[in-house]
């Protein structure tokens, strides 16, 4: 099995709501032995990514043949309420079931950004306490993998503390070094992936981590949680890719200001936000800028 087939055949498991995999998990003993074979769980969850930028939602940009395919076979939500905006209470609900205020995770870790409001206290890390998915699949008899983006929490409440027995790149970490390897800058760097060949992507790692763990995992019943980081900033890809929507820019007309898609100090600095206005304005937002 390669990476596209990965993507075609095994994501379809996304589209299982996360009641049907806890109802599943929480199959007792008589009723497991009476099923001839449990169903393998693979969940894909990626980190910013907006419902716009999907081609079954409407993008005529972004190209995503392989999601836009497990849509059409699969099921698609198209009105729902998103209980926080930001990725750790989000995780944290899909992990626990329940909604951010409950588990005191309202926020990312590690934390907001100063202004004239403060925010409410919240914990910077998902309690031990909590029940999470993997350890009601652990319970029924499933082997759990985790490969990816974490970020809920230092160590002491990593992947392996929450219900997981294999744990890939998860850690404390809201975003990738870079997503080139050796995936280091400075101190930092993502643990599991220190060996490597030059020029590998960090999205394709992951995949052929999580294929590995498929293979090892034959003849049990398992869940797969691949947590991508992308499409998290840094803003970086394979040189292909950016060749090609460069191009695809030029083409539409989007080409004016190649910095304005690079520009990561914008939230920091006046002169950034007034590009980002100025920008906006003479693009698409005149009436409302």
């Amino acid at each position: 099995m390669n990476r596209r087939d990965f993507l075609k055949a095994a994501g379809v498991a996304t589209a299982l709501c996360l009641t049907g995999i806890v109802r599943a998990a929480s199959l007792d003993n008589r009723r497991s032995r009476q099923s001839p074979r449990k169903p393998n769980f693979v969940f894909f969850l990626v980190d910013d990514l907006g419902r716009q930028d999907l081609g079954c939602y409407g993008s005529t940009f972004y190209e995503t043949p392989n999601i836009d395919r497990l849509a059409a076979q699969g099921m698609r939500f198209t009105n729902a309420y998103a209980a926080c905006p930001v990725c750790s209470p989000t995780r944290a609900s899909i992990m626990t079931g329940k909604y951010p205020a409950r588990i005191r995770l309202t926020n990312y870790i590690a934390g907001a950004q100063p202004g004239k409001l403060l925010s409410a206290e919240y914990l910077h890390y998902m309690k031990l306490e909590e029940v999470t998915l993997a350890e009601a699949l652990k319970q029924a008899g499933y082997k759990t993998c985790f490969v990816g983006k974490w970020h809920l929490g230092d160590e002491p409440y990593y992947p392996e503390k929450q219900g997981f027995d294999v744990n890939i790149a998860g850690d404390s970490s809201g975003a990738p070094p870079t997503y080139f390897y050796p995936y280091t800058r400075g101190k930092r760097s993502i643990p599991s992936l220190e060996e490597g060949k030059p020029g590998e992507y960090l999205t394709d790692r992951l995949t052929d981590e999580s294929l590995k763990l498929i293979e090892q995992s034959k003849g049990e019943p398992f869940l797969l949680y691949l947590s991508f980081y992308a499409v998290h900033i840094p803003l970086e890809a394979k040189k292909e890719l950016v060749e090609k929507y460069k191009a695809k820019a030029q083409r539409l007309g989007l080409d004016d200001d190649p910095h304005f898609l690079t520009d990561e100090s914008w939230p920091r600095t006046a002169a950034g936000n007034e590009k980002w206005r100025t920008t906006l304005k003479t693009r698409i937002l005149q009436d409302n800028a």
